[in-house]
């Protein structure tokens, strides 16, 4: 049998009836009061439990998104160049980096960091044709370019 709701699942009657009220209240222990022995209150705080749960998911990839930004502002800053810039220069010189990874290089690898804001102050002064066109790079950056022979 397959039920779509939680309450649909919870209602339905059957031989195994004890191990669904016990499904119910393991989710229960840790709530106060009754809610967490009475199965009737127990069904209500178990459903309100998993959708402030889903809400909270939610609201942690924005907390996190939020917290990934402003630590490469704070990084950024380090290095005389602003965020939206950095951001903006970095797409336009096709480096695919999101925020997380360029967070935890700016905390782990603060050199490669460094090389990449150099590339993105580069490209903002000068256009991509002296950023990656030359072959040359900017100085400041390091890299590990393999040449073949």
């Amino acid at each position: 049998m397959v039920f779509l709701s939680l309450s649909r699942w919870v209602r339905s009657r059957g031989p195994d009836r004890y191990w669904r009220v016990q499904e119910v209240l393991k989710h229960a222990r840790h709530f106060r009061g009754r809610k967490n022995r009475c199965f009737s209150l127990a069904v209500r705080a178990v459903r309100r439990a998993f959708v402030y749960s889903t809400k909270a998911r939610r609201a942690r990839q924005h907390i996190m998104r939020t917290l990934w930004i402003t630590r490469i502002t704070g990084a950024v800053q380090e290095h005389g160049i602003k965020y939206p810039h950095l951001v903006s220069s970095l797409a336009k010189c096709q480096v695919a980096l999101n925020r997380k990874v360029l967070s935890d290089l700016a905390i782990y690898e603060p050199k490669t960091f460094k090389s990449l804001t150099a590339l993105a102050k580069r490209r903002r002064e000068e256009g991509i044709v002296s950023a990656v066109g030359d072959g040359k790079e900017p100085e400041g950056i390091f890299s590990r370019v393999v040449h073949y022979h």
